[in-house]
């Protein structure tokens, strides 16, 4: 996600960068390992270190494996890693899945038979590992069989209300596909909610693609299913329309070499709406610091800064990207120019606000995004 820690603001050296950690939960037959195939297939040159119960769903066989970090852990032939383990194991393999030697750009967890979603995120949110960064909790949904998933799991709405992101799979097969994603937006908490078929989804919803020039000279696994897509199939058992994404996604890029403002910037962080699943980039503050940068990282209502010393070359400037679904991204926009200030004194107590979601401040929230 580009994120920095925040553990050293000395001036010495910038930030190590962060891996986005992100909760794949759903209940049996929701379709969440069918996401992960489909990500593992279409990482668009990332790397992905998958964290998995048991490998019989994951599709393996079609990948080539290409050696291993160790007794549960294979190195699948896209770059792509995989792990099998258990709960107690967690924090062992995103240490070292997070390893820079690896070069994971994010570990996506699937929650079957792990554990409940919400220790899962508590578990990523304890982690004292440095390298890391919660990077949502997406569920996965049925939409044929909601209605009778909703009978069975009654679990399923507190599950929902405390999502980032609600992929609502399998829309195509649903009687009165309005109704659902009706239902299940009422059931979350200012997630965003898109639907998808087959799983897919596109992979920038949940992490920075890496640019396809950093690929040449060696045809990976995502090129091998662009040929195959051409001869009808789509390696993921469906009919060659892994190539036509079902769920798009609503991006705003906004850069102001205006400084803004921190209080009014928390209120707009405070109020944001209902879609908007992920912010990143810094922000000039002006005069309220004169000496930092502030790097933002918010995905769902989890939010961090992390500052880190401008550099003399740096042009001091704001550049934030916001993706969601089916957000309005004109009025996002007007809305972060409401933020700028050209005050030249900086405000006594501006930045308690920022200040608080700086990792290791004194009064930082309690990690844990849900309340309870």
């Amino acid at each position: 996600m580009g994120n920095s820690s925040a553990h050293e603001t000395d001036g010495s050296r910038r930030p190590q960068q962060q891996i986005p950690v992100v909760v794949l939960a759903g209940f049996l037959g929701s379709g969440k390992t069918t996401l992960l195939n489909h990500l593992l297939h279409r990482s668009a040159g990332s790397r992905i270190g998958a964290i998995v119960n048991d490998f019989g769903a994951i599709e393996i066989d079609a990948l080539a494996v290409a050696g291993a970090l160790g007794d549960s852990t294979v190195s699948l032939g896209n770059g792509c890693l995989c792990c099998a383990v258990d709960a107690g194991e967690l924090d062992v393999y995103l240490g070292k899945l997070a390893a820079p030697e690896t070069g994971v750009d994010v570990i996506v967890i699937e929650a079957s038979g792990l554990a409940e979603p919400q220790e899962l995120v508590r578990m990523v949110l304890a982690s004292e590992h440095p390298g890391i960064v919660y990077g949502g909790l997406v569920e996965v949904v049925d939409a044929a069989e909601f209605d009778d998933t909703r009978a069975r799991h009654p679990e399923i709405d507190r599950h929902l209300a405390l999502a980032d992101l609600v992929v609502v799979n399998k829309l195509d097969r649903a009687a009165d596909p309005e109704r659902v994603l009706a239902l299940v937006g009422s059931l979350t908490d200012r997630a965003a909610v898109v639907p998808a078929t087959y799983g897919r989804i596109d992979p920038e919803f949940l992490f920075d693609c890496r640019p396809s020039e950093e690929r040449i000279g060696q045809l990976s696994f995502d090129d091998l299913h662009d040929q195959g897509d051409d001869n009808g199939t789509d390696g993921l058992g469906g009919n060659g329309h892994a190539g036509h994404l079902h769920t798009g996604y609503d991006s705003l890029s906004f850069v102001s070499d205006v400084p803004l403002d921190p209080r009014r910037l928390m209120r707009f962080l405070d109020s944001r709406p209902e879609g908007l699943y992920r912010i990143k980039g810094h922000v000039d503050l002006g005069p309220n610091d004169l000496r930092n940068r502030y790097t933002m990282h918010a995905v769902g209502r989890f939010l961090r800064f992390y500052p880190e010393p401008w550099a003399p070359a740096d042009e001091r400037r704001t550049q934030l990207v916001l993706i969601g679904s089916g957000i309005d991204t004109e009025a996002l926009g007007t809305e972060l120019k409401g933020c700028e200030s050209d005050a030249p004194h900086a405000d006594e107590h501006g930045m308690w606000g920022v200040l608080r979601y700086v990792q290791g401040s004194e009064d930082e929230p309690d990690p844990e995004p849900y309340g309870g």
